[in-house]
């Protein structure tokens, strides 16, 4: 354990019973529910299991997005979005790890294809600017956390820069989404 991440242990342990309500998810909002299904995977990792440390956060890994697959896509498909989020942050909702937009390929994004330089991918805006990717880096001494990873096709193109935060996504993708799958990981610090 990192010397820092070892003096927050004792904040990890204070807020070990206080977790993220689940139904607060991106997933949950009714602009994308969907029944139509997409498989997801990664070659570094099955579903339910341990993410690698090299696609961790600070501290733990090399902040690297795994490679994600998925099985074929829809057809009218003109862009892939992809959320990650850690359904067990001490927030009161999931904390996003990654929102986005990138064009249809199919069979999957290669690793470190959500680098903040990675070409033909939108990020959407945090508050210090576009967000890449942002590895799983839990609090350490509060416990494991479940990272999920939605993928969602669409059949329209969404600027996700255009966006003020991830409180106007829903709207943006409002009758667009064709399908969508998960993949979750767990990571505990």
């Amino acid at each position: 354990m990192h010397p820092v991440e070892a003096l927050l242990v004792p904040l990890g342990k204070l807020f070990r019973n206080r977790h993220a309500d689940e139904t607060q998810s991106l997933s949950h909002a009714p602009e994308l529910v969907t029944a139509n299904r997409l498989t997801v995977t990664s070659p570094a990792f099955a579903d339910g299991q341990e993410i690698p440390a090299k696609f961790c956060g600070t501290f733990i890994g090399q902040n690297i997005s795994p490679a994600i697959n998925w099985s074929p896509l829809p057809e009218g498909t003109v862009q892939l979005l992809l959320v990650m989020e850690d359904l067990d942050s001490p927030g009161t909702t999931p904390r996003l790890h990654a929102v986005a937009a990138f064009a249809p390929q199919e069979g999957g994004l290669p690793e470190a294809g959500l680098a903040a330089s990675a070409s033909g991918v939108g990020f959407l805006p945090g508050k210090r600017g576009p967000v890449a990717y942002a590895g799983p880096r839990p609090l350490p001494g509060h416990g494991p956390h479940h990272y999920r990873i939605h993928l969602y096709a669409l059949n329209a193109r969404i600027d996700l820069a255009a966006l003020s935060g991830v409180e106007q996504l829903p709207a943006a993708v409002s009758g667009h989404v064709l399908a969508s799958g998960t993949l979750s990981g767990t990571r505990t610090s």
